[in-house]
C-alpha cells in the first residue's frame, strides 16, 4: 500500500554539514546503528506517525550511498538519521526522504524553545548528579552549565553541532528523540557564552511552519 502523504506530519528535517568530534562521539556512544565519525555529513528526520520512518529509510538507502545511524520509534514520533563522507549523497538522501512524504524542508515545524539558560559556577554535588545520567563528557564543580530544551526534538542535533563549532565546550547531554530535545554544555563562562550565542543565531535562521 502506498504511503498516505496527507496523514504524515513532518516535524523536523535537519542537515548537519560537518559533524564535530564530540557530537559524533556522543551520537556513536548512544547509538544502536552504524556510528558516524567527525567530518562526515548527516541528515536527521522526525515525523509523526513514527512507524513510517521504516519506509522512508528504505528508499534513501536503496538510492544513495549513505549509512543509517538511528531508527527510533517512540511513543508519538519517529526519528531517523543517515550520514556519510559524501555531503552530496547525504543531501540527496534527505531530498528523497522528503519527496517520499510529499514535503519540503520548509514544511517542518519552526523550533520552539522551552528552556534556554546559563547557570554559573555549579556546585560539586550538582555536577555529580548530572554526571550520573550524562550522555557525553563530564561536568565538573565550578563549571558554567548551559541547558536548552527545544521542540521538535531533532533540531537539537544541529544546535549542539553548531555550539561545538563555536567554542571548545564539553558536550555533556544530548537527547534528540521524543517530545522535546535537550542539550547540556559545560565550560568556562566565555566558552558557554560563545556556544549559547551560536545556538541562538542558528535558531534565528531556522525556518518552518508555526
Amino acid at each position: 500500500m502506498a504511503l498516505q502523504q496527507q496523514t504524515v506530519e513532518l516535524r523536523a528535517a535537519v542537515h548537519l554539514d560537518q559533524l564535530q568530534p564530540q557530537f559524533a562521539a556522543t551520537c556513536a556512544a548512544n547509538s544502536d546503528g552504524y556510528f558516524p565519525v567527525a567530518g562526515e555529513s548527516a541528515f536527521w528526520l522526525e515525523v509523526q506517525p513514527g512507524i513510517v520512518i521504516n519506509r522512508i529509510l528504505d528508499q534513501a538507502l536503496k538510492a544513495c550511498d549513505v549509512t543509517p545511524g538511528a531508527l527510533i520509534t517512540e511513543r508519538h514520533y519517529g526519528t531517523l538519521e543517515v550520514h556519510g563522507p559524501d555531503q552530496g549523497q547525504v543531501l540527496r538522501a534527505g531530498e528523497i526522504m522528503l519527496h517520499s512524504l510529499g514535503k519540503q524542508a520548509g514544511d517542518q515545524m519552526r523550533p520552539k524553545v522551552l528552556n534556554d539558560e546559563i547557570i554559573r559556577q555549579i556546585s560539586d554535588h550538582h555536577a555529580m548528579l548530572i554526571n550520573r545520567t550524562r550522555a557525553g563528557m563530564l561536568v565538573l564543580g565550578g563549571d558554567t552549565l548551559y541547558t536548552l530544551e527545544v521542540a521538535p526534538a531533532v533540531h537539537v542535533t544541529l544546535l549542539a553541532n553548531e555550539a561545538e563549532k563555536a567554542a571548545p565546550v564539553r558536550l555533556v547531554g544530548l537527547g534528540a528523540e521524543g517530545a522535546v530535545g535537550r542539550l547540556r554544555l559545560a565550560g568556562s563562562d566565555a566558552e558557554i557564552e560563545a556556544a549559547a550565542d551560536a545556538v541562538r543565531l542558528t535558531l534565528a535562521r531556522l525556518g518552518g511552519q508555526d
